[in-house]
């Protein structure tokens, strides 16, 4: 039977359906189909898939008898899958256990069920979990292409940012960039473009960056993360193209000073503290991704008014893209400025 689908590459499937679970679009009624070099997942409502997936009408087979976790419940339980963990929020200690046995009974490929017990927290950005099942926090998540090992508990991953982290990193490789060469001569200049992430965590951004091509160096705090960043490089085959740093980014910035053809700022909470940082990172035409949590009234404005106020007049600022990513909090969206600097 032909039913309406979205249509994605096989490497992109896990990351589009976690999306489309999180907006409850997928149509459980039929199978998710691999035909042609195409995934096919099955929606129950083509008008709300959000713009960017292509939705077509395919034939699907519809789907055999399945157990999932709200057959074996009373209600429709919240979760996120991270590889072969599911992520859960509830403060009741005994829904979450209900939750938790019924993810672990149904035929979900899951073996690890983890409960939020903090909000994200400290200068590296991690929240404390409850391990209702499994041996440890450590998954292995797969997304556009990409692997990504990394322990839940020692570093900050966020699953539901994968099409936004997609969206950037297309943009590689789109165009020439510049040729001059880093003055200190400390990395040799790669085939593309050279990419600086100022909070890398374990490499969500760079390492598609690198593997489209790119010369990557990130930067962050947390040392357990910089050690996932170097596994992850080597895991891709990309680490002749990664460097990777334990430090402040403002102590690491004069070592790379006009370097940079495209600076990430995923800090979205505090990113205009190292905007300093980042005009001194920055080479003579660079891409800067601003990502920021502002008020719905004027989502874009604070953050481009502090670019400005930080780049100017050296550089002239031209905000390319104003890219709402998703909302944060009552009111409140999480938000993206794709700026040019150009010297």
């Amino acid at each position: 039977m032909e039913v309406p689908c979205v249509r994605v590459e096989p490497e992109a499937g896990e990351a589009t359906r976690s999306v489309l679970a999180e907006a409850d679009l997928i149509d459980d009624d039929y199978e998710i189909t691999v035909e042609d070099g195409w995934l096919y997942v099955p929606v129950t409502d083509p008008d709300a898939v959000p713009s960017e997936y292509a939705v077509v009408h395919h034939a699907v087979s519809e789907r055999e008898t399945q157990t999932i976790p709200a057959d074996l419940l009373e209600f429709e339980p919240s979760y996120e899958r991270l590889g072969e963990a599911a992520l859960i929020d509830e403060d009741d200690e005994e829904r979450a256990r209900a939750i938790a046995d019924a993810i672990l009974e149904s035929d979900l490929p899951v073996g690890t069920v983890l409960n939020k017990k903090s909000k994200v927290k400290g200068e590296t950005r991690v929240r404390d979990w409850d391990r209702l099942a499994g041996e440890d926090t450590e998954v292995v998540h797969r997304e556009y292409g990409c692997e990504f090992v990394l322990d839940l508990a020692e570093v900050y991953f966020s699953p539901r940012l994968a099409t936004e982290r997609h969206r950037v990193a297309e943009q590689v490789g789109s165009e020439e960039p510049r040729s001059s060469e880093h003055a200190s001569g400390r990395r040799p200049r790669a085939t593309g473009e050279r990419a600086f992430d100022m909070f890398a965590g374990v490499g969500p951004f760079v390492i598609p960056f690198a593997k489209r091509g790119a010369d990557c160096v990130g930067v962050d705090v947390n040392e357990t993360a910089i050690d996932y960043l170097r596994e992850n490089a080597r895991r891709n085959d990309v680490e002749d193209r990664v460097t990777a740093i334990c430090a402040d980014v403002r102590e690491v910035a004069p070592e790379y000073e006009d370097w940079a053809d495209r600076l990430v700022m995923n800090l979205p909470h505090s990113a205009d503290a190292f905007l300093e940082s980042a005009v001194t990172v920055a080479g003579d035409d660079c891409v800067v991704h601003y990502y920021d949590i502002q008020h719905e009234d004027d989502p874009f404005g604070p953050g481009e008014r502090a670019i400005r106020e930080a780049a100017e007049p050296e550089y002239d600022v031209t905000v390319e893209t104003r890219h709402t990513v998703r909302s944060y909090a009552p009111h409140e969206l999480n938000v993206c400025l794709d700026v040019r600097l150009e010297r």
